[in-house]
């Protein structure tokens, strides 16, 4: 019986536990370069005891850009900026992967390149709010794709995840889930085309599934793995397809091609077990626990088989040395939500390790 403090194989490296730091956006590559700032090198590498840590959404382009001081992965200067940190990652002995994101018609048009507006699979806004340097507003009508426009963000993908691996990343992580780009093709009210990338099962599966095979074309099918949230409302997605027939499809079409592994956010245990059942390949989950964050009880999701991998949020957030704590059972630092997005260190880099010593005084001194 595995338990999540054993080793795994994934792709073309070796996980010393199966203990995952999830991707948590933080907002805080400021300035229009977009680059993660060197405070980014501290906190990664402070959680670095993660098995597989996977990075805050990065934008493969800046019109994919759904939130203010999010970072990219479009231009030399961010592959530099992103190698710095992977290089501080890898020498405190961790692995870790890029998430690779775009918004979608999550947007607005301030935090786009002059001229852009957000863009969906079709002209339907979210009823939903974004927030921009004036505050939250209510999303945009976007303009809806053509399939030239589709087969350019595929390519933006493969162009992301080909500075991903430049930048030093292990490996990349497809966002298709909470709303964004990739699940509103997968969704039924954003959804709304009559071409081949909509209507069907098969149509709305069409966009994650190219978009994939771009990815493994450019990097390796080892070293990609896609995140999904079946039955997730977030931001304003409508999922009125069984779901089992929906994700079943994506999954099954996936089987086959050797990714590094699929990631699920959960949204029903029964649904979980279908698509661990389908898949073939090593599964990571992110279990629904809500009220509570996920925390050591969860850990005997992998002892029993529901799962490879376990993902934490904000426990990892709060707690960079969160698999030694969970290993003792604690005691654990509670997240601040007022740092979540947006600051300096203070939420960042500060919280401390199980000794006691701040993590960012720790880091430095092992720099």
């Amino acid at each position: 019986m595995a338990t999540a403090f054993d080793p795994l194989d994934l792709g073309l490296v070796r996980l010393a536990n199966r203990i995952v730091m999830a991707p948590m956006s933080r907002a805080r590559a400021y300035g229009p370069d977009a680059c993660p700032p060197v405070s980014t090198k501290l906190y990664y590498q402070q959680r670095a005891s993660a098995g597989l840590i996977i990075t805050e959404g990065i934008q493969p382009t800046p019109a994919a850009r759904g939130y203010p001081a999010t970072p990219g992965l479009h231009t030399e200067a961010q592959v530099e900026a992103w190698r710095e940190v992977t290089d501080a990652v890898h020498r405190a002995g961790g692995v870790i992967f890029a998430q690779l994101m775009h918004a979608g018609r999550i947007g607005h048009p301030s935090l786009l390149p002059a001229g852009a507006t957000p863009v969906g699979p079709s002209a339907v806004a979210a009823d939903a709010t974004v927030f921009t340097p004036a505050g939250p507003v209510a999303c945009v009508t976007p303009s809806p794709l053509t399939e030239a426009e589709i087969a350019a963000i595929v390519d933006d993908f493969a162009a992301a995840a080909r500075n991903a691996v430049r930048a030093g990343f292990d490996g990349v992580e497809l966002h298709g889930a909470n709303g964004f780009l990739v699940h509103q093709f997968l969704s039924a009210n954003a959804n709304l085309r009559a071409d081949r990338y909509g209507g069907t099962v098969e149509g709305r599966i069409r966009f994650a599934l190219e978009i994939v095979a771009a990815l493994t074309d450019a990097v390796g099918a080892d070293r990609v793995g896609l995140q999904l949230s079946p039955g997730n409302p977030h931001n304003d997605v409508v999922e009125i397809d069984e779901l089992e027939q929906l994700y079943g499809a994506l999954v099954d079409a996936l089987a086959g091609r050797g990714l590094a592994y699929l990631s699920v956010t959960e949204g029903a245990r029964s649904l979980t077990a279908h698509l661990r059942r389908r898949w073939p390949g090593v599964f990571m989950l992110n279990p629904r626990t809500a009220p509570r964050p996920t925390g050591p009880e969860d850990l005997a999701l992998v002892e029993d088989g529901t799962t490879d991998l376990i993902s934490f949020g904000a426990l990892f957030l709060a707690n960079p040395d969160l698999p030694r704590r969970l290993a003792e059972g604690g005691p654990f630092n509670q997240p601040d939500r007022a740092t979540f997005y947006g600051g300096g260190d203070r939420g960042y880099t500060d919280y401390p390790f199980l000794d006691g010593e701040p993590a960012a005084s720790t880091v430095r001194a092992a720099s």
